[in-house]
């Protein structure tokens, strides 16, 4: 099922702060710098910024792993005793994004490349 993380994505409620405090954290510019989302690239790792999280009820990172076929791997989360957080959902360009729960409230996430 899992082909490796490919994104961790942290909650901020100010993301122009949080912004300025990873840039110097990574060194590097983001590479997406959008209102709804900040992403950085630090070779092959994506970390990402989203000021929406909280309102969602993440209360800490988000490690998304990515898979071949996300509405499989949902099925069989869901199956082995993971509580749905986001269902499968296209964030742009058919990048497909999904979350669950485990047991004890930890956050997984799916992602699921074009």
């Amino acid at each position: 099922m899992n082909q490796g993380i490919e994104v961790i994505v942290y909650p901020v409620s100010n993301l122009a702060q949080a912004k300025t405090l990873y840039r110097t954290l990574l060194g590097v510019d983001p590479y997406v710098d959008q209102a709804y989302y900040v992403g950085f690239r630090v070779g092959d790792q994506e970390i990402g910024l989203d000021p929406y999280g909280h309102s969602k009820g993440v209360t800490g990172p988000v490690v998304y792993l990515s898979v071949a076929d996300i509405q499989s791997s949902l099925k069989q989360l869901l199956e082995a005793g993971a509580q749905e957080v986001q269902a499968v959902q296209d964030v742009g360009g058919g990048k497909l994004i999904a979350s669950v729960k485990d047991a004890d409230g930890n956050n997984i996430g799916l992602i699921q490349n074009p």
